[in-house]
C-alpha cells in the first residue's frame, strides 16, 4: 500500500512539474522580442533599380538593406519578405520621380526606411517588420557600369 501511495505522489508531482514547465515556455514565447532575443536580422542582396529619364537609363540606384522581424513569424510567410521589400523599393523610387540621385539633396533616408517598414507590414497584414536598416545606398551612373573605379596610387617621381 505504501508503494502505491509513493507511485501516486511521484506521478502527481511529475505531472504538476510538466504542466508548470509548459506554462513557462508559453510565457517565454509570448514575451516581447528584443534585439537580444526573438528578433532575426535578415540581410537582403543588393537591390538594383535602373533610373530612367526621358526614356533612357541614366544610372542605377543600389541598396543593401537589413530588416528585423520575429523569426518564428517570419518563417511562416509564404511569400518571402525580401521579394516584398524589393517591390517596395521599386515602388518608392518610381513613385517619387523628384528624387535626384546625383545630388542626394532630396533623398530622405528616414522617410525611405519608414515607408518600406510600414509598406511591408501593411502587405503582410500585421506589424511583423520592426525596423528596416540601411547597410548601403549608392548611385552608379551608367557610364561607370562595368568599369573599374580603382585608380593606381599616385607616385611621386624622384628627381
Amino acid at each position: 500500500m505504501a508503494t502505491a501511495i509513493w507511485i501516486s505522489l511521484a506521478t502527481t508531482g511529475a505531472l504538476i512539474y510538466a504542466f508548470q514547465s509548459s506554462m513557462q515556455s508559453d510565457a517565454e514565447q509570448d514575451a516581447e522580442p528584443t534585439p537580444f532575443a526573438g528578433l532575426d536580422y535578415v540581410r537582403t542582396g543588393i537591390i538594383s533599380v535602373p533610373v530612367f529619364n526621358d526614356g533612357k537609363v541614366h544610372g542605377y540606384f543600389l541598396a543593401r538593406l537589413v530588416y528585423t522581424a520575429e523569426g518564428r513569424r517570419l518563417a511562416q510567410l509564404k511569400l518571402p519578405a525580401e521579394a516584398l521589400l524589393t517591390d517596395l523599393v521599386y515602388t518608392h523610387l518610381y513613385g517619387h520621380p523628384e528624387i535626384d540621385f546625383t545630388t542626394r539633396k532630396n533623398f530622405d533616408v528616414e522617410n525611405f526606411r519608414e515607408t518600406l517598414r510600414s509598406g511591408l507590414n501593411e502587405r503582410i497584414g500585421e506589424d511583423l517588420i520592426r525596423e528596416v536598416l540601411v547597410e548601403q545606398i549608392d548611385y552608379l551612373p551608367k557610364g561607370q557600369v562595368g568599369t573599374s573605379q580603382t585608380r593606381p596610387a599616385s607616385t611621386e617621381e624622384s628627381q
